[in-house]
């Protein structure tokens, strides 16, 4: 049974419900084994966390940061902020010292909680920049300070000053004055076109959005959802608060690259992620197939075809299969699919949300055909993530994001933009009126910049209105499309299309390469560097044999005609992706504008 109560209040009143009942699990700084924590022991260490940041001086409205990797601390300090009616501003862990100190600045944030010994040092540099920033809180208990650093306090110390609950008559006056208008948090987006904005979340939109999902996400008690993807994300934030209000069990990854073995160790039956993450799957599970006997090989594909009938052509499209595909599918189910699962650690898969980019058609096919429901959504920080997902009582169509959840207005405006208007959507953006009002429109609708269109109760996303591409020759290009369409190939681990003002379509490809260097030792291809791999005419050959096989179904102008193979990745620090990993194009195209010439020579 949901419960309804106001957020700020939301850990005790489920303690009161649950007791001793664990709540999270997770590890320690530093340390491999597991750990629980009941929901009665989370109760209390919020309330220690509100009594103390009171004890330091935050007052109500007033800002406190948390720039960190996801931990239990970093809960901990979300719900005390909630409990005295502060407002949580999220960081993400890679943000960079500019990153920093526009956010403290633009939001006068006065304390910053601080994960690990990386983000301690560049919040340190910062702190004598950022005139509001008071205080650092470290979280790892073995970050080295600086010697001449007497303002920071560690987390345990932290926690002391609310030892005893000595404010919590305040604190419990505070719960009782705390209203649906107060805003809960500050979310900046990632900045794909220029400066952060900060988003605001008041405790009515996180309110509707629990309310609405409620009716078409069945989370519950019997879930271990585990938290993937950052909390400063608003789709893991949104959907980690919201599977806290079904009484939920939550683990807690604290580390996006030990993902698989968090899975494995740890076995849930929920995670919310970006479509990055099956397509990683997809692209493992198909190389194992590669190097598979021809007889195993033919075994596999017929089971494929057999779960595509089975989830996609019947169950999705809500037709009853025959019998005999029935039984057909038990058996792969029971044994070929069962064992896929298991090496992911996903014997008990309930659901899986996943939005936040396009999902390739053949990733998503594959996902649902080996018995894993891919929940696919659509949302923005500014919709306080869902607009649209999945309903799993419903039927649905490979390619669209769901059904609208049932608060949501959507228009479909000029150019097919999608328009946005209910309870969820935020008042606008802190302290941005000039962009607020190009943001909404006269009858209150939220612009998003999505393009799409609703058919069947089902809402279908076309492309990003600021990304669309046009070639020289007039044809409209959605890279995103195309993008998603060559990641799930196992040697691709980043790609940025260009093509506008362009004659054609190219790419830059940054490789996998573990994966193209084993190639070329099976090959016997000799290189001294990733640049001499990345530039071999047999590597480059291999790799367009395989866009053409990927790039069949898209019409001739929308193909990658030249492509580059990249030496090095693309990263935040030269400022070419976002938080959130999304590409920022104006900065590829200047920073590798001669290599992106060269391709149109």
């Amino acid at each position: 049974m949901q419960n309804t109560c106001h957020l700020s209040v939301l850990v005790h009143r489920q303690a009161e419900r649950y007791g001793d009942r664990t709540a999270l699990h997770y590890k320690p700084f530093g340390q491999n084994e597991w750990k629980q924590m009941s929901w009665q022991r989370f109760s209390m260490r919020v309330k220690e966390a509100s009594n103390a940041l009171l004890n330091l001086g935050l007052r109500p409205t007033e800002r406190l940061g948390i720039f960190s990797q996801n931990t239990v601390h970093s809960l901990v300090v979300d719900f005390a902020a909630f409990g005295i009616r502060a407002v949580g501003i999220p960081f993400y862990a890679t943000s960079s010292e500019p990153q920093l100190q526009y956010i403290i600045d633009d939001a006068q944030i006065r304390f910053l909680f601080v994960g690990e010994q990386e983000q301690y040092d560049k919040a340190r540099r910062i702190v004598p920049l950022c005139t509001s920033l008071e205080r650092l809180i470290t979280f790892d208990p073995t970050i080295t300070l600086h010697p001449q650093d007497n303002t920071t306090m560690r987390f345990d110390e932290f926690l002391r000053l609310g030892s005893g609950l000595p404010r919590q008559s305040e604190v419990e006056r505070l719960w009782a004055q705390a209203t649906e208008d107060d805003i809960a948090n500050i979310l900046y987006t990632s900045g794909t076109t220029g400066d952060s904005k900060g988003v605001i979340l008041t405790y009515s939109q996180y309110h509707a959005a629990f309310r609405a999902n409620h009716e078409c996400v069945p989370v519950g008690e019997n879930d271990r959802v585990m938290n993937f993807l950052p909390y400063t994300h608003i789709f893991e934030r949104g959907w980690t608060f919201f599977a806290m209000t079904e009484g939920a069990e939550f683990i807690v990854n604290t580390r996006p690259h030990d993902i698989q073995q968090s899975m494995r160790e740890t076995h849930p039956t929920c995670m919310a992620s970006v479509p990055r993450f099956w397509e990683k799957v997809y692209a493992g599970v198909m190389e194992k197939i590669e190097h598979a006997s021809p007889a195993r090989q033919r075994l596999f594909r017929s089971a494929l075809r057999t779960g595509k009938r089975y989830n996609v052509e019947c169950r999705a499209r809500g037709k009853r299969p025959s019998p005999w595909l029935s039984l057909k599918y038990r058996l792969y189910d029971r044994t070929l699919f069962r064992l896929i699962r298991q090496q992911l650690g996903l014997e008990q898969a309930h659901f899986f949300p996943t939005a936040g980019a396009t999902v390739d058609p053949i990733v998503e096919e594959f996902v649902h055909s080996i018995g894993i429901y891919m929940m696919v959504g659509y949302g923005l920080t500014e919709s306080l993530a869902t607009v649209s997902c999945m309903h799993m009582d419903k039927p649905f169509t490979i390619g669209s994001v769901g059904r609208p959840i049932s608060s949501i207005e959507i228009r479909i405006g000029d150019n097919d933009e999608i328009l946005l208007k209910g309870p969820t959507i935020t008042r606008g953006y802190y302290q941005r009126d000039e962009l607020n009002r190009q943001a909404f429109d006269a009858d209150g609708f939220f612009h998003t910049g999505d393009a799409g269109y609703l058919s069947n109760g089902e809402l279908f996303l076309k492309e990003r209105l600021k990304d669309l591409y046009k070639t020289s020759n007039g044809k409209y290009i959605a890279p995103q499309t195309i993008e998603a369409r060559l990641l799930v190939d196992r040697y691709i681990e980043q790609i940025a299309i260009v093509a506008d003002n362009r004659k054609f379509v190219s790419a830059l490809i940054v490789p996998d390469y573990e994966a193209l260097e084993e190639y070329a030792k099976q090959k016997g291809i000799t290189y001294t560097d990733r640049a001499q791999l990345c530039s071999n005419g047999d590597i480059n050959a291999m790799m367009a044999e395989r866009l053409d096989t990927l790039q069949q179904a898209l019409a001739g102008y929308e193909q990658v005609k030249r492509f580059t193979l990249m030496p090095e990745p693309f990263t935040a620090e030269k400022g070419e992706l976002t938080n959130t990993l999304k590409i920022r194009r104006t900065v590829l195209l200047k920073n590798y504008k001669d290599i992106i010439d060269k391709m149109y020579e």
